[in-house]
Protein backbone atom coordinates (compact mmCIF):
# COMPACT_ATOMS: atom_id res chain seq x y z
CA UNK A 1 0.00 0.00 0.00
CA UNK A 2 2.96 2.84 1.01
CA UNK A 3 4.26 1.65 -2.60
CA UNK A 4 0.68 2.99 -4.62
CA UNK A 5 1.15 5.85 -2.51
CA UNK A 6 4.40 7.06 -2.29
CA UNK A 7 4.60 6.12 -6.28
CA UNK A 8 1.24 8.47 -7.52
CA UNK A 9 2.83 11.38 -4.72
CA UNK A 10 6.21 10.90 -6.26
CA UNK A 11 8.13 9.47 -3.82
CA UNK A 12 10.16 6.53 -3.25
CA UNK A 13 9.20 3.60 -0.95
CA UNK A 14 12.57 1.79 -0.99
CA UNK A 15 13.03 -2.03 -0.67
CA UNK A 16 9.99 -2.64 2.15
CA UNK A 17 9.96 -6.51 1.26
CA UNK A 18 13.06 -7.26 2.60
CA UNK A 19 12.09 -10.94 3.16
CA UNK A 20 12.03 -12.02 -0.61
CA UNK A 21 13.71 -15.15 -1.91
CA UNK A 22 16.44 -14.99 -4.47
CA UNK A 23 17.06 -17.39 -7.37
CA UNK A 24 19.28 -17.70 -10.18
CA UNK A 25 15.94 -17.72 -12.76
CA UNK A 26 16.10 -14.79 -15.18
CA UNK A 27 11.94 -14.36 -14.59
CA UNK A 28 8.88 -15.22 -16.21
CA UNK A 29 10.12 -13.39 -19.33
CA UNK A 30 7.59 -10.57 -21.10
CA UNK A 31 4.71 -9.29 -19.49
CA UNK A 32 2.44 -6.41 -20.57
CA UNK A 33 0.13 -6.67 -17.62
CA UNK A 34 2.45 -5.40 -14.31
CA UNK A 35 2.07 -3.23 -11.15
CA UNK A 36 4.40 -0.60 -13.17
CA UNK A 37 2.74 -0.58 -16.56
CA UNK A 38 -0.19 -0.17 -14.56
CA UNK A 39 0.93 2.63 -13.26
CA UNK A 40 2.25 4.24 -16.28
CA UNK A 41 -1.33 3.12 -18.20
CA UNK A 42 -3.14 4.91 -15.43
CA UNK A 43 -0.59 8.28 -15.11
CA UNK A 44 -1.16 8.92 -19.30
CA UNK A 45 -4.60 8.25 -18.87
CA UNK A 46 -5.46 10.59 -16.21
CA UNK A 47 -3.07 13.38 -18.06
CA UNK A 48 -4.27 13.02 -21.14
CA UNK A 49 -7.96 13.05 -19.84
CA UNK A 50 -6.92 16.55 -18.49
CA UNK A 51 -5.76 17.95 -21.66
CA UNK A 52 -8.57 16.65 -23.63
CA UNK A 53 -11.56 18.14 -21.33
CA UNK A 54 -9.12 21.14 -21.02
CA UNK A 55 -9.40 21.26 -25.00
CA UNK A 56 -13.21 21.09 -25.27
CA UNK A 57 -13.19 17.06 -26.96
CA UNK A 58 -16.56 15.29 -25.79
CA UNK A 59 -16.49 12.52 -22.79
CA UNK A 60 -16.45 9.95 -25.25
CA UNK A 61 -13.52 10.64 -27.26
CA UNK A 62 -11.79 11.58 -24.19
CA UNK A 63 -12.30 8.42 -22.61
CA UNK A 64 -10.86 6.77 -26.22
CA UNK A 65 -7.89 9.36 -26.49
CA UNK A 66 -7.14 8.92 -22.72
CA UNK A 67 -7.34 4.71 -23.31
CA UNK A 68 -5.42 4.77 -26.53
CA UNK A 69 -2.75 6.96 -24.70
CA UNK A 70 -2.53 4.83 -21.21
CA UNK A 71 -2.38 1.74 -23.53
CA UNK A 72 0.57 3.41 -25.45
CA UNK A 73 2.21 3.63 -22.45
CA UNK A 74 2.05 0.28 -21.42
CA UNK A 75 3.47 -0.63 -24.58
CA UNK A 76 6.26 1.67 -24.19
CA UNK A 77 6.89 0.70 -20.75
CA UNK A 78 6.73 -3.37 -21.31
CA UNK A 79 8.94 -2.75 -24.47
CA UNK A 80 11.62 -0.91 -22.73
CA UNK A 81 11.54 -3.54 -19.61
CA UNK A 82 11.64 -6.59 -22.07
CA UNK A 83 14.66 -4.84 -23.91
CA UNK A 84 16.69 -3.67 -20.23
CA UNK A 85 15.93 -8.22 -19.50
CA UNK A 86 18.03 -9.10 -22.59
CA UNK A 87 20.89 -6.82 -21.31
CA UNK A 88 21.83 -9.19 -18.94
CA UNK A 89 24.98 -11.70 -19.15
CA UNK A 90 26.15 -14.83 -17.60
CA UNK A 91 30.28 -13.94 -17.09
CA UNK A 92 30.64 -17.43 -16.53
CA UNK A 93 34.00 -18.44 -17.68
CA UNK A 94 33.45 -21.04 -20.36
CA UNK A 95 37.31 -22.44 -20.62
CA UNK A 96 36.98 -24.08 -23.81
CA UNK A 97 36.67 -20.56 -25.04
CA UNK A 98 40.53 -20.12 -24.70
CA UNK A 99 41.50 -22.80 -27.16
CA UNK A 100 43.86 -20.88 -29.78
CA UNK A 101 44.11 -17.74 -27.38
CA UNK A 102 47.34 -16.00 -27.70
CA UNK A 103 48.39 -15.07 -24.46
CA UNK A 104 52.02 -14.50 -22.30
CA UNK A 105 53.46 -16.93 -20.07
CA UNK A 106 53.77 -15.60 -16.52
CA UNK A 107 55.22 -17.66 -14.05
CA UNK A 108 57.31 -20.45 -15.33
CA UNK A 109 56.13 -23.14 -17.25
CA UNK A 110 57.52 -26.44 -16.54
CA UNK A 111 58.99 -29.33 -19.46
CA UNK A 112 56.64 -31.83 -20.36
CA UNK A 113 53.75 -30.96 -17.41
CA UNK A 114 56.65 -31.18 -14.68
CA UNK A 115 55.46 -28.04 -12.92
CA UNK A 116 52.65 -25.87 -13.12
CA UNK A 117 52.60 -22.06 -14.62
CA UNK A 118 50.86 -19.68 -15.15
CA UNK A 119 49.86 -17.73 -17.97
CA UNK A 120 47.87 -14.08 -19.09
CA UNK A 121 45.53 -15.13 -21.97
CA UNK A 122 42.60 -13.15 -23.26
CA UNK A 123 39.34 -15.53 -22.84
CA UNK A 124 35.53 -13.85 -23.45
CA UNK A 125 36.95 -10.37 -23.80
CA UNK A 126 38.69 -10.32 -20.45
CA UNK A 127 42.89 -10.83 -19.78
CA UNK A 128 43.13 -13.96 -17.08
CA UNK A 129 45.52 -15.37 -15.19
CA UNK A 130 45.09 -19.01 -15.81
CA UNK A 131 47.11 -22.04 -14.99
CA UNK A 132 49.26 -23.98 -17.96
CA UNK A 133 51.31 -26.88 -18.62
CA UNK A 134 53.02 -27.52 -21.76
CA UNK A 135 54.43 -30.96 -23.46
CA UNK A 136 57.40 -28.40 -25.15
CA UNK A 137 60.52 -30.45 -24.20
CA UNK A 138 62.21 -27.08 -22.52
CA UNK A 139 60.66 -25.01 -19.88
CA UNK A 140 58.78 -21.96 -21.25
CA UNK A 141 59.98 -18.78 -19.09
CA UNK A 142 58.30 -15.32 -18.23
CA UNK A 143 57.58 -13.44 -21.36
CA UNK A 144 57.39 -16.10 -23.73
CA UNK A 145 54.54 -15.44 -26.23
CA UNK A 146 51.92 -18.81 -26.12
CA UNK A 147 49.44 -20.20 -27.99
CA UNK A 148 46.67 -22.85 -26.18
CA UNK A 149 46.23 -25.96 -27.65
CA UNK A 150 43.58 -27.68 -24.88
CA UNK A 151 42.05 -27.80 -21.81
CA UNK A 152 42.35 -30.32 -19.69
CA UNK A 153 39.18 -31.57 -17.49
CA UNK A 154 39.91 -29.26 -14.73
CA UNK A 155 40.39 -26.00 -16.59
CA UNK A 156 44.51 -26.39 -16.45
CA UNK A 157 45.92 -24.84 -20.34
CA UNK A 158 47.59 -27.18 -22.17
CA UNK A 159 50.41 -24.16 -24.12
CA UNK A 160 52.91 -24.12 -26.95
CA UNK A 161 55.30 -21.40 -27.46
CA UNK A 162 54.95 -19.49 -30.43
CA UNK A 163 58.52 -17.30 -30.97
CA UNK A 164 61.30 -19.50 -30.56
Amino acid sequence: MITIVTTFIGGDSGDLDTDAEIEADTGIGFQFITFKNLVGFFTLFGWSGIACIDAGFSKPITIMVSILCGLAMMAVMAAMFYSMQKLNHSGTLKMKNAIGSVGEVYLTIGAKRSTIGKAHVRVQGALRELEALTDSETDLKSGSVISVKEVTTNGILIVEQLNK
